[in-house]
């Protein structure tokens, strides 16, 4: 039996369609090739993608951030995913050290990671990787105006 092929790399804009794929698989979000594409030229976020076989089967994103209240640049997981087929063979730990090494070569000393408080699958995974959980509340509220 041969191994799987295992690759992680940065996402380009010819892998829009699978990230469209993807991300409607994972977050339920409908987004046209061209709307990846047009985000991934004119964002600043780390896209990862991982490939079993050649074939896209996951992703993670990232953003970095500095501000004059912190001396460090502070980095956030804030998407991984796999699909369940492709589950079991590394791809997410493939995932997670390319994106920390994409956030510490931008010099990124500390990373946190957005998942739901009770995705209690993803916490333990991210336990895994030596994240800690912290006691900080996430507060949201949607501003009224332009919606896109």
């Amino acid at each position: 039996m041969t191994e799987a092929k295992k690759e992680v790399r940065r996402a380009y804009i010819h892998d829009a369609e699978d990230l469209a794929r993807l991300n409607e698989v994972f977050n339920g979000v409908v987004l046209t090739p061209e709307e990846v594409r047009d985000s991934l030229l004119r964002s600043n976020e780390l896209v990862a993608i991982a490939l079993l076989n050649g074939h896209t089967v996951g992703y993670a994103c990232a953003q970095y951030f500095e501000s004059f209240c912190y001396r460090e640049k502070h980095g956030y997981l804030t998407e991984m995913f796999v699909e369940e087929p492709a589950r079991g063979n590394g791809l997410a730990t493939m995932l997670m050290a390319h994106i920390e090494e994409e956030l510490r070569s931008r010099g990124v000393s500390e990373v946190s990671v957005l998942t739901g408080a009770d995705n209690e699958i993803a916490i333990k995974a991210y336990e895994r990787f030596k994240y800690v959980r912290q006691a900080d509340a996430v507060l949201q509220k949607s501003l009224p105006g332009k919606s896109s």
